[in-house]
């Protein structure tokens, strides 16, 4: 459907009316008389040519400056109402990309894989599977990074989540900046829609928020904490004395992830294995969705430069005919 932003400004199409009113500068021209009948009736027919092209050029004029109207009134075609996603959550995934997620305690399919690529596979579909929240990405190591803003586009987070790589945002883990940058991007969100599903293998160690206050901000502003602690408990390793079997995750804090989540009405996860992972997943994905009054847009697109293009050829049309008409009576 066609409409135009400014309609009110073809009031102003009369505007060259005006030019009729004013007065006219006395003629200079000097007039020769001649007694004779033909030179005469010569001239009355160049005269009623001249009335003529009088009259085109009028009406080119006039069409010049209704073109030039309607481009500054912003034509634009708007199409039909587009319904958005009607109910879902804006959910904050904070994903730590720290030096201990290197650590290759993971199992896919007989083969060692670390513990970001575990995450890549794992959140990665959780991310596609969530077709009705807008989804945003945190990265953190020392410092916390917004990678991508809330947005229905799952497809950009899912591929700035396998882009990211282990140490970009430092080696150690801003747990509390991290908490505390996803507030600031949610609280100007609905209220009880507004979740932060946050994944990390170790304990808070940089930074200038800690955990606990990150948390009671987060209470204040109604933004409910999943936490998952993620990593295994056992590994074994190859030393120059033989096998030995360490814990991989001994540095990871769970109490301090517990209390988070449960200070802002979430939940702890505890993820060993990409099969746990997988378990916290499906858990997550039976979050109930929050549900809006209905969003529709209507794509628009502007039809400005037509009418212009239009105004823009005839005053060549004209300027043309006009030079033409001019070099023809020289000659």
């Amino acid at each position: 459907m066609l409409e135009f932003a400014w309609p009110w400004l073809f009031a102003l199409l009369p505007l060259p009316l005006l030019a009729h009113f004013l007065p006219e500068e006395p003629s200079r021209e000097t007039a020769l008389r001649v007694p004779f009948f033909g030179r005469l009736r010569k001239l009355e027919e160049r005269r009623s040519a001249g009335r003529e092209r009088r009259w085109l050029s009028a009406l080119a004029l006039w069409l010049i400056w209704g073109a030039t109207l309607s481009a500054a009134s912003h034509p634009q075609w708007v199409g039909d109402p587009i319904a958005m996603p009607s109910s879902g959550r804006d959910l904050l995934l904070a994903v730590d990309i720290s030096g201990s997620m290197e650590i290759e305690d993971m199992q896919y399919q007989g083969q060692a894989i670390n513990r970001l690529q575990a995450v890549k596979g794992i959140v990665g579909e959780f991310v596609r599977e969530r077709k009705s929240d807008r989804l945003g990405l945190v990265l953190f190591g020392s410092r916390a990074y917004l990678q991508a803003p809330l947005t229905y586009d799952r497809q950009t987070v899912y591929t700035l989540l396998q882009e990211a790589q282990i140490g970009f945002a430092g080696e150690k883990t801003a747990i509390g900046d991290a908490i505390g940058l996803s507030v600031k991007r949610l609280r100007d969100r609905p209220e009880a829609s507004r979740v932060l599903i946050l994944l990390t293998d170790g304990a808070n160690n940089a930074g200038e928020l800690s955990p606990q206050r990150a948390a009671y901000l987060a209470e204040q502003h109604d933004v409910t904490i999943y936490t998952i602690g993620f990593g295994a408990e056992r590994m074994v390793t190859q030393t120059i004395f033989g096998q030995r079997q360490v814990n991989p995750s001994r540095d990871l804090d769970e109490e301090t992830l517990r209390e988070v989540a449960a200070q802002t009405g979430g939940r702890y996860f505890r993820a060993r294995s990409l099969e746990e992972l997988h378990e916290v997943q499906q858990t997550l994905n039976r979050l109930e969705p929050i549900e809006f009054e209905e969003e529709t847009y209507r794509p628009t697109q502007s039809l400005t430069h037509w009418p212009l293009a239009f105004a823009f050829l005839l005053s060549v049309l004209m300027a043309g005919h006009r030079w033409l008409n001019n070099r023809g009576g020289t000659t």
